[in-house]
């Protein structure tokens, strides 16, 4: 669970910022997005696999130069 307490004289839109900022490292939002439906596991792993072979061309493409 993410929380931030406030500071003696900190303005709220300060706080928040903060907030927002932990908010995002903590992968909540992708986690929640991610969870929205239901996703078959024969999807996941072809979807994984999709992302793997794009990230070895990629990484072929870099490596060419």
């Amino acid at each position: 669970m993410v929380e931030v307490t406030v500071r003696d004289g900190e303005p709220l839109e300060k706080a928040l910022r903060r907030f927002k900022k932990k908010w995002e490292r903590a992968g909540i939002l992708r986690d929640v997005k991610k969870r929205a439906f239901y996703e078959k596991p024969s999807d996941t792993k072809r979807i994984s696999r999709k992302k793997a072979l794009r990230r070895m061309a990629r990484i072929r493409r870099i490596s060419q130069y």
